[in-house]
């Protein structure tokens, strides 16, 4: 795993040594520090070179430049200052962390001409720089002989106004990260290593911050009643596991809300076995119970005001002899059968019990799923946004303004008695499939027959959790989507 740089606040200086970053408004306009480090004028002239403007991002580097001890002296974008918000500070630093290659001692420079930099700005940038940091190599025996492989930590000073403040606000913001990191690794680990017991003590880990971690097991959920899972993984050694986290942070009389993951650790597809081109990719068919595992890291970490639950259902979805048959019948938790046409269409049938369990013990105020759930999300939106499916209008609303602020867009899709009726089956009370058309809609509204009238949203991140295209934060095959559109949600919206 790549090593996490070590992050400290500082006092506006020069720098002495290192790589120093310092950022310039768009027109290629310097601070008073920025200056300072480039005493020799080096920069102003490479910004001409480049023909360097000072877009959002963008950047420009000096190597050795005379007349300092600097290994690099870099300029980074920062486009209008007036338009900068939490997004563009975490770009900037994720885009500065990679200008100046990722190691040895760094200093940022976080001023701009003729803008004030809060704490909170910094703080973005320093996530930014922490995510940007990410990548995963733990099975890499030979490094590249460069320095971005080097045993130590880069150590970044940001150089701030505030930096007690920023320290600070900071605190939350590196809590965050942790989650989202976590996130990641537990998608881009390989399916032979992360099975549903792995992933169940990763679950477990959480109980060093004061979760409440529980496993159910497969004689647990059977008794239950919970077919429509067992169903699922019937056909794998590896054995079913329903992990249900609790964080209480809120006050004892406060309504829980809950958020609920599909975990398919691997999805070969079943008996309706899924082409083998891109099956590898299928090890990442658990982002929403990885999203919701690295939320409860985050929300308890951050310690915050609020009782929130955590709901996984861990299974591996193979073919054998026992394997679950294209045809079956199926009785869910809920009493409900389903007649299972696709043994492909699986996440919603784990979601089904998950979904009518964490309502029924719980009573959540709202219950947000998350699943890498069909592959008629990424044909309707790319890789962009994720797909929002909800049967409450408040609910929505305050998900898709979290996903503006965090950068983890949502945009909302249909549901509707229509569509509804496309999975009614003729041999039970529905179906697992509905077909091509309108794949990702029928989906939703197979899982909103296990919410009742309960406030509800899927979020269908098929194309964002993984496969995801690169940018200034993440450079990394799994992007850890949904932790920070949560958390920014329910520090928004539901801590007392």
């Amino acid at each position: 795993m790549s090593i996490r740089p070590a992050i400290a606040f500082a006092r506006i200086a020069t720098p002495k040594k290192g790589s120093v970053v310092v950022l310039t408004a768009e027109g290629g306009g310097l601070s008073q520090a920025a200056v300072a480090c480039d005493s020799q004028g080096i920069l102003k002239k490479a910004f001409s070179i480049a023909e360097f403007t000072g877009k959002l991002a963008s950047s420009v580097e000096v190597l050795a430049p005379g007349g300092t001890e600097y290994d690099r002296l870099v300029a980074v974008g920062t486009g209008k200052p007036d338009a900068l918000d939490e997004r563009a500070w975490m770009r900037l630093g994720g885009a500065a962390f990679a200008a100046a290659k990722k190691t040895g001692e760094i200093s940022i420079v976080a001023e701009i001409e003729g803008a004030d930099v809060t704490a909170d700005d910094v703080a973005a940038l320093a996530f930014g720089a922490l995510l940007g940091a990410y990548a995963f190599d733990r099975y890499k025996t030979k490094k590249d002989n460069t320095k971005a492989t080097a045993a130590k930590p880069a150590k970044v000073t940001i150089l701030c106004a505030n930096p007690a403040a920023a320290k600070k606000a900071f605190a939350t913001a590196e809590a965050v990260a942790d989650g989202v990191v976590l996130a990641r690794d537990l998608v881009n680990e390989p399916a032979n290593i992360l099975g549903t017991l792995e992933f169940a003590e990763k679950a477990k880990e959480l109980e060093k911050l004061d979760v409440k971690v529980e496993i159910l097991t497969e004689k647990e959920m059977k008794k239950l009643g919970m077919g429509a899972l067992l169903g699922v993984a019937q056909g794998s050694v590896r054995p079913p596991r329903l992990a249900i986290m609790q964080w209480n942070g809120g006050k004892p009389k406060d309504k829980p809300i809950a958020f609920v993951g599909k975990g398919v650790v691997f999805d070969s597809g079943g008996i309706s076995i899924k082409p083998a081109g891109g099956m590898e990719d299928m090890k990442g068919d658990m982002g929403g119970a990885a999203a919701v595992t690295g939320l409860m890291h985050a929300l308890a970490a951050r310690k915050a005001k609020a009782n929130v639950v955590g709901i996984i259902g861990l299974v591996e979805n193979m073919l054998d002899g026992n394997a679950q048959r294209p045809g079956d019948i199926v009785t869910s938790m809920s009493g409900q059968t389903i007649e299972v046409l696709n043994t492909d269409a699986e996440g919603r049938l784990v979601l089904a019990d998950a979904l009518w369990y964490c309502n029924e013990r719980f009573k959540p105020g709202f219950i947000v799923n998350l699943a890498t759930l069909t592959g008629a999300i990424i044909v309707a939106l790319g890789s962009e946004y994720a797909g929002l499916f909800s049967n409450n209008d408040e609910l929505a609303n305050r998900l898709v303004q979290a996903g503006t602020d965090s950068g983890e867009r949502l945009w909302r899709m249909p549901l509707g008695p229509e569509y509804d009726k496309i999975i009614d089956s003729k041999n039970a009370d529905m179906k697992n499939t509905g077909g091509r058309n309108a794949g990702s809609i029928t989906a939703a509204q197979f899982l909103q027959r296990f919410v009742k009238d309960t406030p509800w949203a899927h979020l269908d991140i098929a194309g964002t959790a993984m496969g995801s295209p690169s940018n200034e934060i993440n450079q990394s095959w799994a992007s850890g989507y949904g932790v920070r559109l949560l958390d920014r949600l329910v520090r928004d919206h539901y801590e007392g």
